[in-house]
């Protein structure tokens, strides 16, 4: 009988999350039975709307139960299979991470193509990273020719894909913000932003009208709080803004304060759009078509931020609250 190991949730944060709320625990692995699948996990992502899971709170996704493994994006091998649709050796992606090995019916598994691109590109560029950002800028707030854009949380994985995306639909002008001189430099050094603004120094208005003189057209939002709220002091006429996530207040215990100059918008005629990426999946083909190539020759620039081990899981996600990463955090697993 194979063992694997699997980081449950044990209590709900209050606030930031901490090591006591999962545990690490050791599981058989069971047969699998007709017309499914034994993965061996490669890799695992973890990503900022994970902690809104945690919370006992409706939202697009259910509640992380407690006493259960937590779930998500990971790509593995096929090492056990009860049908000929997905034969062993296949590499496939699924939604049972936080595990080393997943039983699943293989309609719930797709068969990714290694020789296209790296199995963990498939959790980063091509896989929903990716495609949030291309959704949000071609369908949510769609960039057009002249474009000044502006990108939140621009060094990690969806700002840092969406910063160069823009360019290549014809953004005049991209600016990032991100956490401290390192990151900015690499949004101006790695992913080709025209400007970067840190957060972290304070003074965001000032640092976007100073980047942005003349306002900006479309925003990529997922900051919320202060980069929302400046984001709207900076759009015009006719703007449009891609609501995605909104990590600043992720751990608030109490309400965060919202933007306090929304009739800006209206001013200007502006659109504020929600986005979840589930209602784009049609694009995936359309996007994996354009992206894969562009990694192939090196024109789309990613990075990675590498955790070991399924025991570094949920350290992994805290430092993604924390904004420890720069591109795409993941998880790999194997070897003990």
């Amino acid at each position: 009988m194979t063992v694997s190991r699997e980081v449950r949730l044990v209590s709900r944060p209050v606030g930031e999350p901490a090591a006591e709320n999962f545990e690490l625990v050791a599981t058989e692995v069971p047969e699998p039975r007709e017309g499914e699948i034994v993965v061996r996990n490669t890799w695992m992502s973890v990503d900022p709307y994970m902690r809104g899971r945690m919370d006992d709170a409706p939202s697009y996704l259910p509640p992380f139960a407690l006493g259960a493994a937590l779930d998500g994006s990971a790509i593995g091998e096929v090492v056990a299979s009860r049908t000929e649709a997905v034969p062993v050796g296949s590499t496939v992606s699924h939604f049972l991470g936080w595990r080393e090995y997943a039983v699943l019916d293989a309609a719930a598994a797709t068969v990714v193509d290694t020789a296209l691109a790296p199995a963990e590109a498939y959790l980063g560029a091509l896989g929903t990273t990716g495609l949030t950002a291309y959704a949000a800028l071609t369908r949510t707030a769609p960039v057009r020719e002249g474009d000044v854009v502006f990108v939140s949380a621009a060094a990690g994985a969806v700002g840092s894909v969406a910063g160069q995306l823009a360019r290549r639909l014809g953004a005049s002008r991209v600016i990032g913000s991100a956490g401290g001189p390192a990151k900015t430099r690499r949004l101006l050094d790695g992913f080709g932003f025209d400007a970067a603004v840190d957060y972290r120094r304070g003074r965001l208005a000032e640092q976007l009208a100073e980047a942005a003189p003349e306002g900006i057209d479309v925003y990529l939002d997922a900051v919320g709080g202060d980069h929302l709220q400046a984001a709207v002091g900076a759009i015009r006429p006719g703007g449009r803004i891609a609501l995605v996530g909104a990590i600043s207040g992720y751990n608030a215990t109490a309400p965060a304060p919202g933007p306090d100059n929304l009739f800006r918008a209206a001013a200007k005629e502006a659109t504020l759009r929600g986005m979840l990426v589930t209602s784009h999946f049609d694009l995936f083909p359309e996007w994996i078509g354009k992206a894969a190539g562009w990694l192939a020759d090196g024109s789309l620039h990613t990075e990675q931020t590498v955790a070991e081990g399924i025991a570094q899981a949920p350290d992994a996600l805290l430092g993604v609250l924390r904004g420890a990463n720069t591109g795409k955090m993941l998880v790999r697993l194997g070897d003990r």
